[in-house]
């Protein structure tokens, strides 16, 4: 969506009514089923499995995120360990998970916030096979502060990755400045409100961007997840990764759970690969918006549901 429309849209779903409509009703209810695969992990895992028998590969995250307390950190920690647990006593699902590190305490405390990411590193590394840690981008003031912990963390742990949001003006410095050989990087347009001075306006700009960053990564030697939903971009990438003969080792299309799985399954019948993200858990309202903000089709679906129950 572009910034004309997704400033708006997360206006109206911040207002107290609205909010309470999504989170109290049952229409509400059926559109978070929609995009959030349940409260608990075990709902997260059954959705996991379900993808598997398409053939397509599944990434974890707990919802949440600012925390604001120590204790809230380390529970949300004590979940994603629990989960990469449990993704290790499933070793036949391809699945993987995602972090915010502001879930993890980064608005408390640096220090605990990377003593809680060594312990959830720790955890997926001490499987036989690693399993892959993604850490989310969010907002433009944690930009910095993610990239410096990642920076930090990635030397000793090859099973660390990034996201880079490319409607940020400032992703492409950022990509040429981390990317390289096996480094694992996905690639996403990017969902938080930004001020024009520091993200891109218009789509045209935003999927310019995109594909400038991935090409350029792909070039490099890097890993990286192509995270979108926009078939333009899709198939740019596949142009680039068939003219330069790129192993599907090397990328993975991503997508989020319960958007175009009719693209998704289309992807996988060409034998690409792809994963989807699957979050859970009862801290779902800010994604939720998110997720309404950046599609039209998102929205439609809310306001389709709703007319259809008759208001």
């Amino acid at each position: 969506m572009t910034g004309l429309l997704r400033g708006p849209t997360l206006w109206f779903t911040e207002r107290t009514l609205v909010s309470r409509f999504i989170t109290e009703s049952s229409l509400g209810r059926r559109v978070v089923d929609r995009f959030v695969a349940g409260d608990d992990l075990e709902a997260g895992m059954a959705a996991a499995r379900s993808l598997h028998t398409l053939g397509i590969r599944a990434m974890l995250d707990h919802l949440g995120e600012n925390v604001e307390s120590a204790a809230q950190a380390a529970a949300a920690t004590d979940g994603y360990v629990q989960a990469l647990k449990r993704i290790q006593e499933t070793p036949d699902i391809d699945c993987n998970i995602s972090v915010k590190l502001t879930q993890l305490g980064l608005d408390v405390s640096t220090e605990m916030c990377a003593e809680n990411m060594e312990r959830v590193l720790q955890t997926a590394k001490s499987a036989d096979r690693a399993l892959l840690v993604m850490i989310d981008m969010e907002a433009r003031q944690y930009v910095d502060p993610t990239l410096h912990m990642y920076l930090g963390l990635r030397d000793r742990y090859p099973n660390v990755g990034v996201c880079l949001q490319a409607y940020l003006r400032r992703t492409r410095d950022d990509a040429h400045r981390i990317g390289g050989p096996g480094v694992i990087i996905r690639v996403a347009k990017g969902a938080y409100l930004e001020p024009p001075g520091v993200a891109f306006r218009t789509r045209r700009e935003v999927r310019r961007s995109f594909a400038a960053i991935t090409a350029s990564l792909l070039a490099r030697g890097s890993v990286v997840h192509v995270a979108t939903h926009d078939p333009a971009l899709i198939q740019g990438a596949q142009r680039f990764i068939r003219n330069r003969s790129i192993s599907n080792r090397r990328y993975e299309f991503q997508m989020l759970y319960g958007i175009r799985r009719d693209l998704q399954q289309a992807l996988v019948r060409e034998g690409e690969p792809v994963r989807v993200y699957i979050p859970y858990g009862t801290h779902w309202y800010p994604y939720l918006t998110r997720r309404l903000a950046e599609r039209p089709a998102n929205v439609w679906f809310f306001l389709s549901n709703l007319l259809a129950r008759g208001g």
